[in-house]
């Protein structure tokens, strides 16, 4: 008896071994497939991808790979793809943890398999949530993020790092360090110039790559200089096209305010003045993510309230309540001011094509965050690219911004961001072909990422999930 309760053991155990290797083992192939290459735009057709261990292992003909799979999944002639990156999200809010992870899914239903999260004060929960994201033990988009923002003293935005001189400087990277984070980002709410400045060389120092807004008392090319990784907003372009320098001073001195500055930068832009810093910018490899959406719904809530949103449906009541105080702000507008913003957003989107012609590397990404007013997560990144191509863009160097030059940014090309042997194996498989019109990154039919395929009744269900989420977090605050 006894040595059957041993045989039965070993037994076991070799099954609960063995079976858990073969699972994490289980290959896969997507057959019949229009594999787009981001790399050149080349469609290859009726191609099979053979995926291990949530690795590309192989691309080719159906008859060559058919025996090496145990599941096949048939694209039916369909477009297959990378991933897309949305490269500026915001998980924020301490009230809002439940109600940020019930959105996971969304992305992934929307083709979205990586996000670069550009800090909050969420930021401890940010990092918990990569590293069970990474271990599959939660569903999501794969994360990069700051964790926190460094920030001067009494800084709007929450959950802030504020330094005040270079001792606190010093101790606050050494807090990142200990987080472990992806990048640093700075801000300028209250951050001097100085300081920003000393903040981008010490953090390029520890071999972070560093982002942020720039300040008024500092030119986009006092921080290239320094090695800056990354514009966050194209709204700061507008100051190539004037003369920053001038500008700096006005504000050092105290004879030009920066309501008076920004108005300066719209209507004395000079375009010819502009793409050659784009190009003086490129050769310094500073990247921009535009974030048009969120300049766009403000300029536009006049014509548009947003009041029959259906993507409103995953979003808690408590969610949506932060964006009432951007509403307010605006709501004395003047007519004349209603259409400088308008004319500000034209313009700003107008320099996309000129920024990409000059070898600058674009990013896509939202901005979509709690108290950004209708930029909604996920969504808005699909609604970005679109207003990328309606800028001038052509369909494959948006699709780019979307997918490789996210992996190029972050140093993880070798192993993400395109449809290559030996690369992570996060694809989307779309209706409709996306170099024709991009609007076609909507049209996801099925997604494969973190080792599982979704098809598109999968993706249904964690849409619909994610709104029977929201109606349970609602009523359970009433």
């Amino acid at each position: 008896m006894f040595s059957q309760k041993i045989k039965f053991l070993i037994l076991f155990f070799f099954l609960l071994i063995f079976g858990n290797v073969n699972s994490q083992n289980k290959s896969v192939l997507i057959f019949n497939a229009n594999v787009i290459d981001v790399k050149s735009g080349k469609i290859s057709k009726n191609q099979a991808i053979l995926i291990e261990n949530q690795t590309i292992k192989n691309i080719g003909s159906f008859k060559k790979l058919n025996n090496l799979a145990a599941e096949k999944i048939d694209a039916k002639g369909k477009y297959v793809i990378p991933g897309l990156w949305d490269m500026h999200i915001h998980i924020e809010g301490q009230d809002l943890v439940e109600d940020n992870k019930a959105l996971f899914p969304v992305f992934i239903a929307h083709g979205i398999t990586t996000v670069r999260d550009a800090a909050s004060d969420l930021g401890l929960q940010v990092l918990k949530w990569r590293e069970e994201i990474n271990d599959g033990k939660i569903l999501g988009p794969t994360i990069f993020t700051a964790g926190r923002k460094l920030e001067g003293l009494n800084s709007i935005w929450k959950g802030d790092l504020e330094i005040e001189n270079e001792a606190q400087l010093t101790q606050m990277l050494n807090y990142l360090d200990s987080l472990q984070v992806d990048f640093v980002k700075i801000t300028e709410n209250t951050l001097k110039g100085d300081l920003f400045l000393k903040s981008v060389i010490e953090a390029k120092k520890r071999g972070y790559l560093v982002t942020g807004h720039v300040p008024y008392d500092l030119t986009i090319n006092d921080l290239a200089s320094e090695g800056f990784s990354a514009i966050e907003h194209a709204s700061y372009l507008l100051r190539l096209g004037n003369d920053e320098n001038l500008s700096k001073k006005g504000i050092l001195s105290g004879t030009l305010t920066k309501a008076q500055a920004e108005k300066d930068f719209l209507l004395n832009f000079k375009q010819e003045q502009a793409i050659k810093a784009y190009s003086d910018l490129a050769q310094k490899n500073v990247a921009v993510c535009p974030t048009l959406i969120g300049g766009k719904q403000l300029a536009y809530l006049d014509e548009n309230n947003h009041k029959n949103d259906d993507f409103q449906r995953y979003l808690t009541k408590r969610f949506m309540s932060n964006y009432q105080w951007r509403i307010d702000r605006m709501a004395n507008d003047t007519p004349e001011q209603k259409q400088q913003r308008k004319d500000r957003y034209q313009l700003i989107a107008k320099q996309l094509p000129y920024v990409q012609n000059a070898g600058m590397l674009i990013i896509a990404g939202s901005d979509c965050a709690a108290l950004n007013t209708f930029v909604y997560p996920a969504a808005s990144l699909i609604e970005e690219l679109g207003l990328f191509q309606k800028s001038g863009m052509t369909p494959l160097d948006i699709l780019q911004s979307a997918t490789m030059n996210g992996a190029k940014f972050m140093g993880k090309f070798d192993k993400m961001g395109s449809l290559d042997v030996g690369k992570v194996a996060d694809l989307v498989i779309l209706d409709e072909n996306p170099l024709l019109d991009i609007n076609a990154v909507s049209k996801t039919a099925g997604v494969f990422t973190k080792g599982k395929y979704f098809d598109k009744s999968a993706l249904n269900q964690m849409l619909e999930d994610a709104a029977k989420k929201k109606a349970e977090l609602d009523k359970s605050r009433e």
